[in-house]
């Protein structure tokens, strides 16, 4: 394993400069997303799932706290991929050099998979629930008055965890690049994991069936996908540990004084 040699200051000093960076690039991220709060706020207001929605400000400062929420969230999106790197370039030294060329492949599909999760939710599973909750308020003869910042509060809830939910892949090919988890202990727990998801899914959707099969049914398959991956990069991993092997087995016999 190539480490640099570092002290405990150097290891400071060094963390100090990555979370410079990634501040400095969060705060223009703020200040970009000061110009593009506004325009998706409007955006958002006028889609399909809220066009018959009357969202009310119920405090004054409503609007304000949806505004910085709304910048913090295309704040942190934009600056994830800054976050990722500076990340995996602290850790960098303590990897393989293989391993750093893998987990930096990693970066750009964990920055699509969490915007994919995002746009699962909000475009298949948010319009579900939104229409699942106008009917059965129709049905109780409940006429609801919902406040601007709990519906975008609920949108950012409903959404959010998704964008993490769909890194499963990155993050099992990642485990199963480093030996600790294989293909085989995947399917061997099946049936456990599509418990887990099922869990899931229930903490993330409504109480109802449908929607609770509308989240099931793309976890499993994702994780499904996830195995495939899991079986690529396990293959990687093998042949790396045979050619760390053979590598180790070379320098062995050329420290071997000669006969």
């Amino acid at each position: 394993m190539e480490e640099r040699d570092m002290t405990t200051v150097d290891h400071i000093i060094e963390l100090r400069k990555r979370l410079m960076i990634i501040v400095v690039f969060f705060v223009i991220a703020v200040v970009i997303s000061f110009f593009l709060a506004g325009p998706l706020i409007e955006f958002l207001q006028v889609s399909e799932e809220a066009r018959d929605l009357t969202l009310n400000a119920f405090k004054i400062t409503d609007p304000f706290k949806i505004l910085i929420s709304v910048m913090m969230v295309l704040a942190i999106v934009m600056t994830s991929p800054i976050i990722l790197y500076q990340v995996w370039a602290f850790i960098s030294p303590g990897l393989y050099k293989k391993e750093r060329t893998a987990t930096l492949s990693y970066i750009p599909f964990i920055f699509l998979l969490f915007i994919a999760g995002v746009s699962f939710s909000y475009y298949v599973v948010f319009p579900f629930v939104i229409h699942f909750m106008a009917d059965l308020a129709s049905d109780l003869n409940i006429e609801q008055t919902i406040g601007i910042n709990e519906y975008f509060s609920f949108l950012f809830q409903l959404t959010i965890p998704f964008g993490f939910v769909f890194q499963m892949p990155v993050v099992l090919l990642f485990l199963t690049r480093l030996g600790i988890i294989t293909p085989m202990l995947l399917t061997k727990y099946r049936k456990y994991i599509y418990l887990v998801l099922v869990v899931v899914a229930d903490i993330l959707t409504p109480p109802d069936i449908m929607s609770h099969v509308l989240v099931t049914i793309p976890l499993i398959l994702l994780f499904e996908f996830s195995i495939i991956v899991a079986k690529i990069g396990y293959r990687k991993y093998l042949k790396a540990e045979a050619l760390q092997q053979i590598e180790e087995v070379k320098r062995q016999n050329e420290s071997l004084p000669p006969v």
